[in-house]
């Protein structure tokens, strides 16, 4: 009972498209998603943040993580061993898994590093420029009346 109809939005709004198709997939892919492995997402500063994946029993050669088209993708395959061992209890998955995260715009991976079994993914928000906020100095009659003199 988690389906919400966005047909409204994109009926009534412009421009706010991607944000309507990112709220459909997320809403898809949520539905249907399993908890395996689990992850934290923090915020660590005022435009950081910090994906941390539990992977033990992975090495770094068997993750893969990938930025395509808004998403980052953390991959991870085991390799096969060549000893078959004779398990009594298994309880720590390596099973293959595949994490996708819908990132913002301007929203990039900056490192990866795995400490302790756990996967630490830092994210950066950079604002280009010519988003940022500038501020417009006011110049007083006299500047542009200088301004019309020199360019006559």
């Amino acid at each position: 009972m988690r389906h919400f109809d966005l047909t409204p939005l994109y009926r009534s709004t412009v421009g706010f498209d991607r944000l309507a198709s990112v709220l459909d997939q997320v809403m898809a892919s949520d539905v249907g998603s399993n908890a395996y492995p689990p992850y934290n997402i923090e915020k660590t500063g005022e435009d950081a943040y910090r994906i941390t994946i539990a992977v033990a029993g992975f090495s770094e050669t068997e993750l893969s993580i990938e930025a395509r088209d808004g998403q980052l993708v953390v991959t991870g395959r085991k390799a096969e061993s060549e000893d078959k061992a004779n398990f009594l209890h298994r309880g720590i998955a390596t099973r293959a898994f595949e994490r996708r995260f819908q990132l913002a715009d301007h929203v990039r991976a900056e490192n990866a590093v795995t400490e302790n079994g756990l996967l630490h993914i830092d994210l950066v928000r950079e604002v280009p420029e010519a988003l940022k906020p500038r501020k417009i100095e006011i110049a007083g009659k006299s500047a542009i009346e200088g301004k019309a003199e020199a360019a006559a």
